[in-house]
């Protein structure tokens, strides 16, 4: 190339190129024409060499074919590449880019189809045929495991991937978790409390997931998450005084059993309307971007969650944005009494995530162990990439709905107990740890010893404790209580005073 053609060249590139990225400048522009009308300039360009600099673009020839070359644009941050004819005719610009406009491709199809046009977020190439989308694939996005139904591992290096004390805390948790829940569930049918949901069955995805996270990472939970708490150190004694609503609960009893919270532990309390967390969680990540966390924000919600517009708007809100985010969905078959055969006609919630550009991934929520690795991994990018991940997790509800639901109406006790006892997570990892010598019989012995202990003394106390005074329902909102909550108090004592045999005994008012 002739030098004052290659300082031409250079000069408009590099002085383009510290304004902006190398894909506006080709596209917004018209970097590629000044490129393109520059080559066509020059009488000597077919006796070019091919040369490199760290500041400008290189020409770099193709030794396939004489005609053609490929400049290679980099940067710290991108790459981008894009082609460019090698011209040996001295015929003027005129001529041919008008040629080549008109020239058809070894296709068929002109050079204004091959390259398509650049439509609002990006070029698109240009066809004949008109193809339709399939509705899905027949084939189905796999899922990820390490462990097989019996404990056997399928990656042998699982054990120096997994340490003692964390596969231990891990399998400790989860029994803690089961025995809370089904004491609890008892209390409940004792007319003791409210209101009660178990996590039978998804006590993997809940101590899996909390394993892989950092303190600093905030949570926001949907209502089977009980785990991520007890990782965390909130205590059985905590989740009994919450269900019972009791004065040391810390909802002061405004809420729902089961729906925790602990901001010392950046667990956000739970809400009981469907996906209200996922656009609240995006925003929560971007604040962390902004601020340069070193954390990222998870956010769990059921498979009938997917069904609700917040999903989607999450979503898409987190990918536009590039917040930080994990979206952990618990696939468990169930939206109460609405199988996910009839929720959607896609391949589940995995292929929704790459619908919206989000990285996606399909993980065997049975296995402890495959939720750890896939939630370690799913953070790690979350923070690094800057960006949302989604997860599935593959599991099924043992339990019914809540206590408000029998769900043997709408599936048969069969079904629940293949699940039960073939598929328990709990005997997995536990049958895991006995072959690494990790834990026998008398400590297995021991620990459902001690969780049965601790729950039912947690139980006990919570149940003797002081309501929650009347008062309270109204305050901690506004810094004085306006007129119309004056008013409600007052006809509520009165109410009370009327018909005292309808209120519980134990409130102080």
């Amino acid at each position: 190339m002739n030098h004052s053609i290659s300082l031409s060249l250079s000069l408009s590139l590099s002085l383009s190129l510290s304004k902006m990225s190398m894909s506006q400048w080709l596209t917004r522009i018209g970097g590629g024409n000044l490129i393109k009308k520059i080559i066509c300039s020059s009488l000597t360009l077919s006796h070019y060499q091919a040369t490199a600099s760290s500041s400008f673009p290189s020409l770099l020839s193709n030794s396939r074919n004489e005609h053609k070359a490929i400049f290679a644009f980099c940067s710290s941050t991108n790459a981008a590449f894009f082609g460019a004819r090698r011209y040996n005719s001295t015929k003027t610009e005129g001529q041919l880019l008008s040629e080549e406009e008109e020239e058809d491709d070894e296709d068929g199809s002109t050079l204004e189809e091959k390259q398509g046009f650049d439509f609002p977020g990006g070029k698109i190439a240009y066809t004949t045929e008109m193809n339709f989308l399939p509705a899905s694939s027949d084939k189905r996005v796999q899922c990820y495991r390490v462990l097989d139904e019996d404990g056997y591992t399928i990656l042998s290096n699982m054990s120096k991937l997994v340490s003692k004390e964390l596969a231990l805390k891990v399998y400790s948790g989860m029994v803690t978790l089961n025995t809370m829940d089904k004491f609890l569930y008892e209390a409940q049918r004792q007319g003791r409390l409210s209101f009660y949901l178990t996590t039978y069955g998804e006590e993997a995805i809940n101590l899996g997931s909390a394993a892989a996270l950092s303190s600093d990472d905030i949570v926001l939970a949907q209502y089977r998450e009980a785990g991520i708490l007890l990782w965390r150190g909130f205590t059985v004694q905590d989740f009994a005084n919450q269900c019972f609503g009791n004065n040391n609960g810390h909802g002061k009893g405004r809420q729902m059993p089961v729906h925790y919270g602990s901001k010392s532990l950046n667990f956000v309390t739970i809400s009981s309307p469907l996906t209200t967390q996922l656009p609240q969680a995006v925003g929560m990540a971007y604040s962390l971007k902004m601020d340069k966390k070193d954390s990222c924000v998870v956010a769990f919600f059921g498979d009938g969650s997917a069904s609700e517009g917040d999903f989607h708007a999450g979503l898409n809100f987190a990918a536009v944005m590039d917040a930080p985010v994990v979206f952990i969905c618990r696939n468990n078959g169930w939206a109460i009494s609405t199988p996910v055969t009839q929720q959607f006609r896609s391949d589940g919630i995995v292929v929704k995530g790459q619908a919206y550009g989000i990285p996606s991934i399909r993980v065997d929520g049975n296995d402890a162990l495959a939720v750890y690795n896939v939630v370690r991994s799913a953070r790690e990018m979350a923070i690094n990439e800057q960006r949302p991940i989604l997860i599935e997790a593959m599991t099924y509800r043992v339990s019914h709905h809540s206590t408000s639901d029998d769900s043997t109406k709408y599936r048969s006790v069969e079904e629940i107990e293949h699940w039960k006892t073939l598929h328990s997570p709990i005997t997995r990892l536990r049958k895991w740890i006995g072959r690494n010598g990790w834990w026998s019989n008398k400590d297995e012995s021991k620990l459902h010893v001690e969780a049965t202990k601790q729950v039912k003394l947690a139980i006990d106390e919570a149940e003797k404790k002081e309501m929650p005074p009347l008062r309270d329902m109204f305050t901690d909102v506004y810094d004085e209580l306006p007129l119309n909550l004056m008013e409600q108090e007052t006809m509520l004592r009165e109410t009370i005073q009327k018909h005292p045999k309808d209120f519980p005994n134990n409130m102080p008012l």
